[in-house]
């Protein structure tokens, strides 16, 4: 009897063995969902801002908790700033900057150091705060259980939505911010009628005032006082809500809904900003006119719409790395996952969030994406969510031209106008010099004097870097009569390196003093040392400059003189030099430490984003900045990291860019940059830089165009083994669509947009006999290569010998607006 009833025990037990590993098996064998490729989603609501989800227009912005009792979401309008109109210029900076120049001169950099540091500090501000408007909430009656619950994003359609049950009731939330409306849309739904119930509130802790008509809610607010600056910005937030059928009664403390079956919350936000010097704009005439021609218009016709408008971006460019079953985990586990798994569509979700993001915060007409885009939920965000222009506001825009989002530059176009204006008095008044200048900083004000102190702040060469997104939009689209508007803000600064380059006494070169390289301090003595002479990066910034105005000259028949002038300022400027330690001098002595783990890594501009550096043609200089990057190592700031991915791709490594990319891509830590539960970069805290600083590595890594070609798949890791993208888009307005398979290219078409020759560098050999072998310099003039002189090279125990890959040139002739199948 005992015998048997172990018997009967033992079956059962074995019974139920089978059917937890067949569970097991079906749970990690179940279909993988193609729908999830372009959606992040999660099974719990959010608990802080970082897992809260973003949606935007340019304009307004929104944070989406998902909370079932109480929603919240937090909002943004991308003129909401502190203070108002004003300039931090220093009239009495001119006699400091002439006493630190001959201190440098001299070698007395910690005596120039003390001198920058006492005169050279910020005046009157270090620039106003981008602050938040404030938070619609929406409260619902006790819900005492919550089943299935699950909350999204879609980037494909540019819709968030929520999902729950609650006692036998389906309940259903869609967000999305209308794009040619401008009000931000919230519909509520159930799977019985009459079960919506809430009271939707609207607070800010900029609030002034808070008013009421039957369904209408309306805050008023003013931006914050910021250092000595009194706060002149006015909004107002208008909220309507539409049900079928229910009831909606409204006074100052909210709008309550009862018994609907739909309702729908149309949210409008307009300031008086007109510009960064005039206030004039009625806020609430504005954002009610936004409301009367958006509110009788119905959901689904907006949501139709916007998806249409929103498509018309995204849809340009289409990546598949493959897919795996990770795609059915929730995206902050597939997070804390991606560095050790086999999941690359997560990159690929991560490039294509980027787009989105920058979709959604940079639109022809708006501001242009700061620090946190335009998400930001507290009144001085981190560094005020300004504009950082020493790298962060740059690689915002780095993906705009490739991905093929070309129009979302307008944006940054327009405030360089802006500063190439506000900027005249700062190069006239502290530095004696014609044209236009800028510091490291700016916000909606367009300040350009020094910020945050001179051993960060005193860094004048922020104008050249920002002219280089003016080239390269021209480079990439041909539009000569955005050039021909373009090229006096160009030569504007130029002309001001004209009159402040200094002879310095060693070699007799030109160069910009004082100067900083970004943030970053070498050992003199025994103390930190920030302010210079003749930073490599500002040498490789003018030399930029200088060329990017003579082919601009050429190409516009314009200032031939002129471009003359600088060639001859140009070949007095520094050359490249390569240290003891085998690495690119980051300053013209070499001050360089091989345990120097900084953040930025200015001085390898010259290699990314510029085109100064190039294997095959300076091989020495590629191989001291791939020393520079390793002596600096990987894991750093989120933004950093996302730089560094940029600069292996151009180092022709595509597993090691692809490492910073599992670097990058994890659970932040006290110690480094990650990724937040929401896909947002962590410096930490939140900046948006480096979300389109990945986006653009990841199109490195697929497509490069800057050396003299396109060169295809230059940095491809072993681990996307099979893939596809369509849309790229190249100098010279070439479109790429590719396939590839173990490295080798399985499908190649190439639209051009422009004509001309097409030059394609290819890591094999193709048979094809429209492709010739190419000879010569790239007759196409967007694919003209940037004469460097020689770099020194100073003795040292490194190999500077390279190895790259193997790759083959080709060249064919194309015609505007046809389309070319190669493979």
């Amino acid at each position: 009897m005992i015998l048997l009833t172990l018997r009967k025990a033992l079956i059962l037990i074995i019974l139920f063995t089978i059917l937890v590993s067949s569970f097991t098996w079906a749970q990690s064998n179940k279909p993988v969902s193609p729908d999830n490729r372009c959606r992040l989603w999660y099974s719990k609501p959010a608990t802080s801002w970082n897992e809260a989800l973003p949606i935007g227009n340019g304009y307004i912005g929104g944070m989406i908790f998902g909370n079932a009792q109480q929603e919240r979401v937090q909002l943004n309008e991308s003129t909401i700033w502190g203070g108002g109109p004003n300039n931090n210029i220093d009239s009495a900076a001119k006699p400091h900057i002439e006493e630190i120049r001959a201190l440098l001169f001299q070698k007395k950099y910690e005596e120039a150091q003390a001198a920058a540091n006492k005169y050279l500090g910020p005046k009157g501000n270090s620039g106003m705060p981008y602050q938040l408007a404030g938070n619609l909430y929406i409260d619902f009656p006790a819900q005492p259980e919550v089943k299935n619950y699950y909350r999204d994003l879609d980037i494909k359609n540019a819709l968030a939505t929520v999902h729950y049950n609650s006692e036998g009731v389906e309940y259903k939330r869609e967000y999305f911010t209308s794009f040619k409306q401008n009000v931000l849309l919230v519909r509520l739904t159930a799977s019985k009628p009459g079960m919506i119930n809430c009271k939707v509130r609207l607070q800010s802790p900029l609030k002034q005032a808070i008013s009421s008509t039957k369904n209408e809610l309306i805050l008023s607010g003013k931006g914050s006082d910021h250092e000595n600056q009194k706060g002149q910005v006015k909004f107002n937030v208008v909220t309507r809500v539409k049900t079928a059928r229910g009831t909606i009664a409204a006074d100052t403390s909210g709008i309550n809904i009862a018994h609907a079956d739909t309702a729908v919350i149309y949210l409008s936000i307009a300031t008086n900003f007109v510009n960064y010097h005039d206030l004039s704009g009625n806020a609430l005439h504005r954002a009610q006119q936004t409301m009367q021609a958006a509110y009788p218009k119905n959901y689904s016709t907006l949501l139709s719409s916007n998806t249409k408008f929103y498509r018309s971006y995204f849809d340009r460019v289409k990546l598949d790395l493959g897919i795996t079953n990770a795609i059915n985990q929730p995206t902050d586990v597939r997070i804390q996952n991606f560095a050790g798994n086999d999941d690359a569509q997560l990159a690929e979700l991560y490039f294509q969030f980027g787009r989105y993001l920058l979709i959604c915060s940079s639109q022809p007409g708006s501001q242009p994406a700061n620090l946190q885009g335009i998400w930001n939920g507290e009144l001085k965000g981190p560094w005020d969510s300004k504009y950082t222009v020493n790298i962060n506001t740059e690689m915002n825009y780095w993906p705009s031209e490739p991905t093929q989002l070309s129009e979302l530059g307008n944006p940054l176009f327009r405030m360089i106008k802006d500063l190439s204006i506000t900027g005249k008095s700062t190069a006239k008044e502290m530095y004696g010099a014609k044209g236009w200048m800028l510091h490291h900083n700016t916000d909606i004000w367009r300040i350009n004097g020094i910020v945050d102190g001179a051993f960060w702040g005193l860094w004048p060469t922020a104008n050249a870097w920002l002219c280089q997104h003016l080239w390269e939009h021209y480079l990439y689209t041909g539009d000569k009569e955005f050039l021909k508007q373009y090229y006096p803000i160009m030569k504007g600064a130029a002309e001001y390196f004209v009159d402040v380059l200094q002879k310095e006494p060693d070699h007799g070169w030109l160069v910009v003093s004082p100067s900083v390289s970004p943030e970053h301090e070498y050992i003199t003595g025994k103390n930190q040392v920030s302010v210079t002479a003749g930073a490599t990066m500002d040498n490789q910034l003018v030399y930029g400059l200088f060329t990017d105005v003579i082919y601009a000259a050429a190409d516009l028949k314009t200032d031939k003189a002129f471009a003359d002038s600088l060639l001859g300022i140009r070949a007095k400027l520094p050359s490249m030099q390569v240290g003891q330690y085998g690495q690119l001098q980051e300053w013209l002595e070499d001050f360089d430490r091989t345990n120097d783990d900084h953040r930025h890594v200015s001085h390898l501009y010259g290699l990314f984003p510029g085109n100064q550096i190039s294997p095959f043609l300076h091989p020495e200089l590629f191989a001291a900045v791939k020393n520079s990057l390793i002596y600096r190592g990987d894991v750093s700031t989120g933004w950093s990291m996302a730089w560094k991915i940029n600069l292996w791709a151009r180092l022709l490594d595509g597993n090691h860019a692809y490492k910073l990319i599992k670097d990058q891509i994890k659970p932040v830590t006290a110690r480094s940059g990650g990724t937040y539960p929401n896909l947002f970069d962590a410096h930490p805290p939140f900046q948006i830089d480096g979300n389109f600083g990945c986006t653009s590595g990841i199109t490195e890594m697929l497509m490069q165009s800057h050396d003299g070609a396109i060169y295809l798949l230059p940095a491809l890791p072993d681990d996307w083994r099979k893939g596809s993208v369509s849309g790229l888009t190249a100098r010279g307005g070439f479109k790429i669509v590719m396939a590839w398979s173990g490295h080798k290219l399985t499908k190649l078409v190439i639209h051009s947009s422009l004509g001309g020759n097409c030059r394609l560098r290819i890591n094999e050999l193709l048979n094809n006999p429209m492709l010739k072998k190419a000879i010569g310099a790239n007759k196409n003039t967007f694919y003209r290569i940037t004469a460097i002189a020689s770099p020194i090279i100073k003795k040292n125990n490194k190999d500077l010998n390279i190895k790259i890959p193997e790759s083959h040139l080709y060249d064919f002739n194309t015609m505007p607006g046809k389309t070319y199948q190669i493979l």
